[in-house]
Order: C-alpha cells, then structure tokens, then sequence
C-alpha cells in the first residue's frame, strides 16, 4: 500500500447522510451537446405549500415552526404550526375581503416571523408572494428598482414590519387602491392597516374553499432576480415548481425515521430563492424548525449568529465562505460552541462562491475533533428561474467547487462554446416565464424548451 492510499483510510469516515443513489443517463450528439439527467424518476410531491403547514398543524400542533429573537431583552419567540396555521387562516380571510382580484402581495421587508405567515396567507388566497429586496427601500436614494418592480407586478398589498423605518419608500410609491399593512408602527402620512388587527378576521367558510381551489399552476411567488445586468425580472414560481424541486432536494438526501426534526437557523434573505425556496420550503414540507437568524456573515454582525448557534443545534447549516470562515475561527476558541453546533448536523452547505481548500480543512479538523466524524459539505447549482437547485452534490465528496449532478426529474443540456460549455435546463421546476415581460420569457427557452 503506498502512502497516499494508507493516508486516504486513515481519515475519519463522514457522518452518515443516506444520499440517493447516482444513477445518471448521459447522452451524446454529434454537434458536441450533451443531456445528463437521472433515471431514477421523481417521487410523488405537495400539490402546494399550504399543504404542509395544514398537515403539521394537525399532526404536531405544539412543535415550533418559526422563532425569532426579539423585544428588549432578545429571547427566543416562537411559533408552533397550529397557532401559524390560525394567524395564516386569520391573515388569509383579510386578504380575501379586500378582494384583490388576484393582485400581488408585496413584502418590502426582510425575514421576520410576519414576513412568513403573510406570505403562507397570500398563497392560500392565490395570491402571488413578492418579496422584494429590502436594500431597494433602504439604501436607495431614488427608488428606482423599488418603482420600477411597482409598476410592473402592481401589488394590492405591501407589507413592512415597520412603518417609519420605510417611510421614504412607501411615501415614493403611488398607493393608490393599494392596502399598506405595517407590523410595528404605522408610518405617518401613509393609511395602514396594523398586521395584528388583519390576522384577527373571523375566518369564514371562503379560507377552505380558496385553498381548495389552489392548483399545480397557481402562482405562488414572484421572484426577482438581481438586476445585475439591467432592472430585475418577475420570476413566476408556481405551485408545481416550489414543491416539485423541495421534493427533489428532499429525495436526494432522505431524512430516517429516528433522524432528529429537521432545525434550521438561517439568515439567507427570503426575497432571494435560495433562502425563500430552497431553504424554507423543504423545511416546511418536513415540518422542521426554522429559527430565523438576524446576524450576517459580516464584520461586527456576526457575533449574532454566534450566540444563536451557542442555543440552537442545526441538522442542517447553509452559509457562504465567508461566514464559514467566521464561524471557523469562533469555534477554534471555542469547544462548547463546536458541541452545539456539530451536536446533530448532518450536512453542511455553501454557495455564493467556492469553498477554500484551507477552510474545508479547518472545519472538517474541528468535526473531528468534537464528534470523531467528518461532515459532508453540500452544494448545488440553479437560479431564480429554476426555483432553484436543479444539481447537487449528493455523495460523499471530499472535493469542493463542484455542482454535483442533475436530480430527478432535472435534464441538464450542455451545450460547447469554445473550450467551455453553456448549460441549460429542463425540467418541471423550470418557471413559466417572467411575469408581464412575454418577450423576454421567448428568448429564455431555446428550440427544445431548456433555459
């Protein structure tokens, strides 16, 4: 045995993770395009994400749904999936009498446990969600984006959690016909109805009958995307596509019957479809925790995130680079802080950018220096159009960098250009098109109907 082999058995087997089989078909054309996809087919999923809160709310009542630090001295508040079941109903009757004819419900705001339970009622009114990114409000002096993403979906509803703080964008917007609904205080100038006093509607007979008639091809969301190249686009998510690829993430890494409950803590913004889809909907479909984190991968805000994961041990943890990085050099300082965090995670995941080599190693050190195994880090490739991860790595890979693989249900088309490739996708968790923008969503899909 050579000593390159010798040093391969002798690291640490990784923490166990009952990855879905890879069983991959691969296709090879004459002009160089290459189709990858899956044979195994895709299992059977949620008709739609009111679904699953409905089902939990019968079947666990009492188990948390949402948490979140809040008032003065910063403890835990949390809500378990019955009361967010009745909140949900209570908001959802609000929505209906204010007979928005299928207008969107726009969320200026970031993540907060209102933000959620707006957005689970406006599905089940049939109402497209429309969280926009808070940094168009806040941080934008013309409002440009903001007016822009207006006019284009025409919103019934804005939601922000406080008035005064987004006094200058709600006072820019025309809200004309429009229903602001504010959280914490109302903003002066601007009517408002106060979130708590919509959530109190008597709920009627029309909750039922609305979610009833939600279908596969109901809009759920609208998406934007970032506006890199140009003013961002209004991805329609339907119903189909959410709950579709939850299930094909779900499937690829299947959780066991005496697994812990699935608990999360995430800052991930949910106007972006990686924290707004990929994470919280699996979670809610397997009727986890989400324990909503307000610090950030940053200088001086990170220290929040810190404190939470010292109170709250993930089964799964999502972060970029750099907030991996931070958390790295916390946890070298820090053994209790390591027990808490590794205590009952089963994978780690990044995105955003690739993993360093050197940080791979520092965490995977710290694994087995507090559990004796390795964790797998996981990542997977999509976008806002593809609602959203359409590959991942679903093995026990030791590299980083990679996109993984088609999961079921998922072609992957790569098509040469030069020495690379272009690749596209297909696959039922591919959008419709962009809302309001018909020529745009032509010149989205080629020939064969991959984006």
């Amino acid at each position: 045995m050579d000593g390159t082999a010798a040093k391969v058995l002798e690291k640490p087997a990784f923490r166990k993770v009952n990855w879905l089989a890879r069983d991959i078909d691969v296709e090879r054309r004459a002009d160089g395009v290459i189709i990858i996809k899956s044979r195994i087919p895709l299992q059977a999923y949620e008709p739609h994400l009111a679904a699953p809160l409905a089902r939990w709310a019968k079947e666990a009542p009492t188990r948390t749904w949402l948490a979140q630090r809040s008032g003065p001295e910063r403890q835990w508040r949390k809500l378990s999936y019955a009361d967010a079941k009745r909140t949900v109903d209570g908001l959802t009757q609000g929505l209906l009498n204010l007979k928005l004819d299928g207008r969107p419900v726009a969320i200026l705001s970031g993540n907060s446990i209102e933000h959620a339970l707006l957005t689970m009622a406006a599905m089940q009114a049939r109402l497209p969600a429309a969280p926009v990114s808070p940094a168009y409000s806040l941080m934008s002096h013309d409002h440009l984006k903001l007016k822009y993403l207006f006019g284009l979906v025409k919103p019934g509803v804005v939601m922000v959690q406080d008035g005064p703080t987004f006094e200058k964008a709600l006072k820019a917007l025309d809200l004309d016909g429009v229903t602001v609904i504010h959280v914490a205080r109302p903003c002066d100038g601007v009517p408002s109805v106060g979130f708590a006093d919509l959530a109190a509607t008597p709920v009627t007979s029309e909750v039922a009958a609305s979610i009833a008639q939600i279908t596969p091809e109901t809009v759920g969301k609208l998406l934007f995307t970032s506006g890199s190249t140009g003013m961002p686009k209004a991805v329609i998510n339907t119903q189909r596509m959410m709950c579709a690829n939850a299930a094909m993430m779900m499937q690829t890494r299947p959780r066991g019957p005496d697994a812990p409950i699935s608990t999360v803590l995430d800052w991930m913004p949910w106007n972006h479809t990686m924290g707004g889809n990929a994470l919280f909907n699996p979670l809610l479909i397997e009727g986890g925790t989400l324990y909503i984190d307000d610090g950030r991968p940053m200088p001086g805000l990170f220290d929040e995130t810190i404190r939470n994961l010292r109170e709250v041990s993930p089964t799964y943890y999502a972060n970029v680079p750099a907030g991996y990085a931070a958390l790295a050099a916390a946890m070298e300082k820090d053994d209790a802080l390591c027990r808490s965090f590794f205590k009952d995670l089963g994978i780690m995941a990044y995105g955003g950018a690739r993993l360093p080599d050197d940080l791979y190693e520092r965490m995977q050190a710290l694994a087995v220096k507090t559990t004796g195994e390795r964790i797998v880090f996981y990542t997977g490739w999509g976008s806002t159009e593809t609602a959203p991860t359409s590959t991942g790595t679903y093995w026990n890979t030791e590299r980083v960098g990679l996109i993984g693989l088609p999961f079921p249900g998922v072609e992957l088309k790569m098509v040469p250009t030069g020495d690379k490739y272009e690749l596209r996708l297909r696959g039922i968790n591919v959008m419709p098109g962009y809302f309001g923008q018909p020529e745009l969503t032509k010149k989205a899909f080629d020939e064969e109907g991959f984006y």
